[in-house]
């Protein structure tokens, strides 16, 4: 049997990259899938590429209505919803001296603002339904420690992981379980504007910073989307009942807790 037959899932961020494979395995694996999305031509085209378990929708998580409209369509098409992962978010770096109110406020409205209120959204619907649910937050190796050019953007995961605990502790008593995973280094297109950053800062040929880090991961290379799946589908699964609050790295070996 697959492990979240009839499941019905929420993706933020799934048109593309880590979201998309997420939704994929999810799919694969039994669950009708949400892929909720601020670009909707390419939400519908990874939703048609999955196939009839997964939908697109418009979503922009700044935005309460349309985080409403979102978890309204959800319910609509499924009936109903068991899995929500907090997935988008957006990266900035730059020296402290130069970090603007306009960098700072959109990468916390995106992180940890849409992080909140898409599991508040999520939480509502489930404790409605009666039936419990799971939630998966995707945190950061960056939100285990500040990194010199990456203030905001760590201090946005690290609030993340706190978000975690916290609902986790809050929402177990409804049998809704809240877990986090953290990445390292994942390639992808997110790594290209990641690496623009470090040349621009760091004086560094384009490739050069993304070289680097690859080099500097104990297992030998970056992480790929695949490799995140087995934990998001894990954390949604009820081999993961017991498991409440918790902030999981999934990252070749860069950090150890």
């Amino acid at each position: 049997m697959k492990r979240l037959s009839g499941k019905r899932a929420l993706i933020t961020g799934a048109a593309r990259g880590i979201g998309a494979a997420f939704a994929e395995a999810y799919a694969n694996e039994g669950a009708r899938v949400m892929i909720a999305d601020i670009d909707t031509a390419r939400a519908e085209a990874t939703a048609a590429q999955i196939g009839a378990a997964a939908i697109a929708v418009e979503l922009d998580v700044t935005d309460q209505a349309s985080i409403d409209r979102a978890l309204s369509r959800t319910v609509e098409c499924f009936g109903g919803l068991d899995i929500l992962i907090n997935n988008a978010a957006v990266f900035t770096a730059a020296p402290l001296v130069e970090v603007t109110r306009e960098a700072y406020q959109r990468t916390f409205d995106i992180n940890v603002s849409g992080t909140l209120f898409m599991m508040q959204a999520a939480a509502q619907q489930m404790i409605t339904q009666g039936t419990g649910g799971k939630i998966v937050n995707m945190a950061s190796q960056a939100g285990r420690r500040g990194e010199p050019l990456v203030s905001v953007y760590c201090a946005t995961k690290a609030a993340v992981i706190s978000l975690t605990q916290s609902a986790g502790l809050n929402l177990i008593s409804h049998g809704i379980n809240v877990n986090a995973i953290a990445p390292g280094v994942v390639d992808g297109e997110h790594w290209d504007g990641v690496d623009a950053f470090f040349a621009k800062y760091e004086g560094k040929a384009p490739g050069q910073k993304k070289a680097e880090v690859a080099q500097s991961v104990p297992y030998g290379r970056m992480g790929t989307a695949a490799d995140l799946t087995g934990m998001v589908v894990f954390l949604a699964s009820e081999a993961a009942d017991y498991v409440v609050a918790q902030t999981y790295n999934v990252d070749g070996g860069q950090w150890m807790s």
